[in-house]
C-alpha cells in the first residue's frame, strides 16, 4: 500500500520518459526563461551516471566538452523545466558510474558503439544482397 507521501509524488512523475542508461549519449532539451519570455535551450552529452532509480527523484549526470573545458550537469528526469529527453546514441559499458572517464583522454575515453540501435528517426540503411553477387561475378583483370 502507498503512503499518502508516495501517491502525491507519483502524480508528478513523466509517463514518456525513455530508458536512460550510463554510456548514452542525450539530447536533455530544457526550458529556460529569460525575462518573460521562455524558450528550449538543448544540453547534449554523454550519460555518466543515473541516480536514484526510476521513482521522482531521479537523477542523470550529463558530461559535455565544450571549448575544451567539460562541464557537467545534473538534471532531475521528472522535473516540468526538463521538456524532452533524446537516446541519440548508446554504448556497451561495464560500470554503473562512468566518472572515470572524467580524466580520460583519446583511446581511453572511446566507448564500444552498440550496432543493434532502435533510435526514433535514424534510419540504418542495409546494402542490398544483389550488389555484393555482382560484385564476387565481376571477371578479374
Amino acid at each position: 500500500m502507498l503512503s499518502k507521501v508516495e501517491k502525491f509524488l507519483q502524480s508528478y512523475a513523466k509517463k514518456d520518459v525513455p530508458e536512460v542508461k550510463p554510456g548514452n549519449t542525450v539530447r536533455v532539451h530544457q526550458k529556460v526563461k529569460e525575462g518573460e519570455k521562455e524558450r528550449i535551450q538543448i544540453f547534449e552529452g554523454l550519460v555518466l551516471a543515473c541516480k536514484h532509480g526510476k521513482g521522482t527523484n531521479a537523477t542523470i549526470t550529463v558530461r559535455k566538452v565544450a571549448s575544451g573545458v567539460g562541464v557537467e550537469r545534473i538534471f532531475p528526469i521528472h522535473s516540468p523545466v526538463i521538456d524532452k529527453i533524446e537516446v541519440t546514441k548508446k554504448s556497451k559499458v561495464r560500470r554503473a558510474k562512468l566518472y572515470y572517464l572524467r580524466d580520460a583522454r583519446g583511446k581511453r575515453a572511446k566507448l564500444k558503439k552498440v550496432e543493434n540501435l532502435s533510435i526514433p528517426g535514424k534510419i540504418k540503411e542495409e546494402v542490398p544482397a544483389q550488389n555484393e553477387a555482382q560484385i564476387s561475378e565481376e571477371p578479374k583483370a
